[in-house]
């Protein structure tokens, strides 16, 4: 078969989790003789590129750096995209298989792939789970799991909120008569967008739709997310969990791992993005909360590929106030990961965001560490509390401060019990194995 993955971001300029993982799978499906190809959108150069990622061939496409309204939402073509769809139809792929939405892959890119007649899977890596939530974490006023089910007013107050509006007016205004509201709409400026974020909610719910009618799949991660997508009105037959696996041959397994006690002082790692919505700002607030005798060190490691990056850390420098408990590393190349998590005593997750995983966690688990974080679906999913790690709410500094506490002063008890009780991990080959049981269903 050939295939076209198509993501929104590759290397060399971007390396997450998602690309990791597409990585891993293309190399597996060119390893099992298929035709593999991997397409992305690209802001940062005017024109396309072709080039070859561990032997894999990339084709990326340029579009505009500062997109339109309508370009960002998918109701026009992106200037550039229409580059991708003609490379789609000198490509000819048997199947296209979709990674998350961006600006210039959208909807419209996957009804495309369907026009030429291609199988089209959709993987959505991202808590907005395809387009249900345009606030893009699924957590209600960014404080708990939301119920996932789209409406209007529940949403357009939501996404208010966090665009700073208070909760109370947000839903204030969220119930204005449709009437004053389509009269508010055509205000210039923010007032007018206030008044048509219900429209905005409308459209991406059609979004939501066209995608599950042109998509043979509609992947997802977790147990949680497909029932949510489910409640939306998606087919059940079309709406499949493929659960996320680890880029290595073999996980290591539990008897695989020499044994380990957690001495002092106890070494809590974060490795990530280092964006707000993955909860940083709550680790480090928790772990300067300590008293100073508390021995505990807490190593924060992320990239800081753009200025929104370098900012959040110089805030998170200033919420940390010099303790010199916290530090801060540079990225980790991803060959490197198992080693710097089987250096910490336990990783920390705190992500105030729906998770498909993360990986990161299992990676943990594959490298005998276990996990505290947040409760939150996804990572629900992956940490029995008090079994095998620990969970607080989300965004609870407090808690997570008096869980640090608890395992610096009786690791015995805490991490090195939750050590002997960590879950087998998955490998990106059985992921690889269920896409093509999909691919040529």
């Amino acid at each position: 078969m050939k295939i076209v993955q198509a993501v929104g971001w590759f290397y060399p300029e971007s390396w997450g989790g998602t690309e990791i993982y597409v990585d891993g799978l293309s190399r597996r499906l060119r390893a099992a003789g298929h035709d593999v190809l991997i397409a992305a959108p690209d802001p940062n150069h005017s024109g396309e590129r072709q080039y070859e990622h561990h032997g894999l061939p990339v084709y990326r496409y340029p579009i505009p750096a500062a997109p339109t309204a309508d370009e960002a939402q998918s109701a026009v073509l992106v200037r550039g995209a229409e580059r991708f769809h003609a490379w789609l139809r000198r490509t000819a792929p048997d199947v296209v298989h979709f990674h998350t939405f961006v600006t210039g892959l959208s909807v419209l890119e996957v009804e495309a792939a369907r026009a030429l007649g291609a199988r089209v899977v959709v993987t959505t890596h991202a808590a907005s789970l395809g387009f249900l939530c345009g606030r893009g974490t699924l957590m209600r006023w960014g404080a708990h799991a939301c119920d996932a089910v789209v409406d209007e007013t529940k949403c357009a107050a939501c996404m208010l909120q966090q665009r700073g509006m208070p909760r109370a007016i947000a839903t204030l205004v969220s119930r204005t008569p449709a009437l004053v509201a389509a009269l508010g709409a055509k205000a210039p400026g923010k007032p007018g967008a206030i008044f048509r974020m219900p429209a905005f909610i409308r459209a991406q719910r059609d979004r939501q739709r066209r995608v599950l009618a042109a998509a043979d799949r509609f992947v997802v991660l977790t147990r949680w997310a497909r029932e949510a997508v489910i409640a939306n009105g998606a087919p059940p037959a079309k709406v499949a969990i493929n659960r996320l696996g680890l880029n290595v041959s073999r996980p290591a397994r539990q008897r695989d791992r020499a044994p380990r006690s957690t001495g002092g002082p106890l070494s809590i790692g974060y490795i990530g993005r280092l964006d707000p919505i993955k909860g940083v700002e709550t680790f480090v607030r928790a772990v300067a909360s300590l008293p100073s005798d508390v021995a505990v060190r807490a190593v924060i490691h992320g990239p800081t590929f753009n200025e929104a990056e370098r900012i959040f850390v110089t805030r998170l420098k200033a919420v940390a106030r010099g303790d010199a408990r916290i530090s801060f590393g540079p990225a980790i190349p991803h060959a490197q990961i198992g080693t710097a998590l089987a250096s910490f005593d336990v990783l920390c997750c705190p992500s105030i965001v729906i998770e498909g995983g993360p990986t990161i966690a299992l990676e943990a688990h594959a490298a005998g560490t276990p996990v505290v974080g947040a409760r939150v679906p996804g990572l629900t999913e992956i940490v029995t509390d008090g079994v095998n790690g620990r969970l607080v709410e989300a965004g609870d500094w407090q808690a997570l401060a008096r869980v640090i506490a608890e395992m610096a002063s009786d690791p015995g008890s805490t991490v090195d019990q939750w050590r002997t009780c960590l879950p087998p991990a998955r490998s990106l080959d059985a992921v690889t194995r269920e896409y093509l049981q999909m691919y040529a269903a």
